[in-house]
């Protein structure tokens, strides 16, 4: 039977052509679509850009939060100090137990040798070469063929050992508490350097004109705190004209009994000594911060080139005989605190709630101190900061 001749037709393919018009059409409109989206992302609202008055603030509080962290690399570094003078204290004290041991332990052996020659291997060469020593001390029998000279150097092995485990273990705890240190000695660095970072990268986006308001800004402000400087010296030329004054006027003479005017005289010359004794300090302080000032601000330095603000109050101190703690954060709790209208030359005022800053008060409502990275030793008033309290070290 002859094959059927097929009566289907051929389906034509209906896509489109890659030279067609729709496919032109098609593709423009896709492009529209993506310019349209990419100029609506570039189109997105941006973070305005911060005021003058703004990157003040918050550079002020970045440099704050700056000295906050020297403070706290501060302790950390006096604590790694410390604890590494202790650590090696501690190793010198293993090696020398390590010695007594070996001392001991050849005592032993010339039992053991002495022993040996006699032809027999005695309790004491036993124990030389035993795995458990207490073990074998355990066993009553042989210890009681150890004469008393070999029982004196068994138990003289037996201390120098366990001596030596204690040094060894106490060796090893300070060791943990020194790398502890170090970790935070190095955190503390790195979060110094992130905040002054941070404050450059503020600063160095500022225009020229920005720059010039900015300067501006501080000169206001350290106008407004020299007028309070001012105004408190003026309280203080008047109190000390008054206590001039007072000092003037002739005894008051009468019939009170001599006992009362005999105990007011010694309290009296016992207060001006106290205060004749603090300001021949407090002179030798004064002497040593104003030869320091220029001196650059350096976080983490206690001079002779340079300072941070605790290292400058510690070292001006030192100079008149009076050893104070390396932070503001443990200077602020030596002495007495005084309030801020009793300053006297030679305290140190503390500032914000932090205390992360400090300086040497040197009457008239000024002081001397160091102020922040990229500033100098200087003279400035008080109020330039927020004050936190005062204290009188000695």
């Amino acid at each position: 039977m002859p094959a059927l001749s097929s009566h289907r037709k051929t389906r034509s393919r209906t896509g489109i052509r890659a030279g067609s018009p729709a496919v032109g059409l098609t593709t423009a409109a896709i492009a529209s679509v993506t310019l349209l989206s990419s100029q609506s992302a570039y189109a997105a609202p941006r973070d305005p850009k911060p005021s003058v008055e703004e990157v003040q603030k918050k550079v002020d509080d970045l440099y704050r939060q700056a000295g906050s962290a020297t403070e706290q690399y501060n302790k950390a570094k006096e604590s790694t100090d410390k604890q590494r003078k202790t650590v090696d204290q501690v190793l010198d004290q293993v090696a020398a137990r390590a010695d007594k041991v070996n001392e001991a332990r050849r005592a032993l052996g010339m039992f053991a040798t002495a022993q040996y020659r006699e032809g027999a291997v005695s309790g004491t060469a036993a124990l030389m070469f035993s795995d458990s020593p207490q073990q074998f001390f355990e066993q009553s029998q042989l210890m009681s063929r150890v004469t008393d000279r070999q029982q004196a150097a068994v138990s003289d092995f037996q201390d120098q050992q366990t001596a030596a485990a204690e040094k060894r273990a106490e060796a090893t705890k300070q060791l943990a508490t020194l790398t502890a240190s170090q970790t935070s000695l190095r955190t503390s660095k790195v979060q110094v350097q992130q905040k002054l970072g941070a404050a450059r990268t503020l600063l160095s986006k500022l225009t020229k004109e920005e720059k010039a308001r900015l300067a501006a800004l501080e000169r206001k402000k350290e106008d407004e705190a020299r007028r309070k400087a001012e105004a408190k010296a003026k309280a203080e030329a008047r109190a000390r004209a008054e206590a001039a004054k007072a000092a003037k006027k002739p005894a008051a003479t009468g019939s009170g009994t001599g006992s009362g005017t005999g105990s007011t005289g010694s309290s009296a010359g016992s207060s001006g000594g106290a205060t004749t004794g603090y300001a021949a300090k407090a002179a030798k302080v004064l002497a040593f911060a104003r030869s320091q000032i220029g001196k650059p601000y350096v976080w983490g330095a206690t001079g002779p080139s340079s300072y941070d603000c605790s290292g400058l109050t510690q070292a001006a101190w030192r100079a008149a005989g009076v050893e104070l703690p390396r932070t503001t954060y443990d200077q602020v709790n030596v002495g007495t605190r005084v309030a801020t209208d009793d300053l006297l030359p030679g305290d140190l005022v503390f500032f914000y709630d932090d205390i992360s800053h400090v300086g040497i008060y040197i009457g008239d409502g000024m002081m001397i101190h160091a102020p922040k990275p990229g500033a100098n030793v200087r003279e400035e008033s008080i109020y330039y900061m927020p004050i936190y309290g005062s204290v009188r070290p000695a």
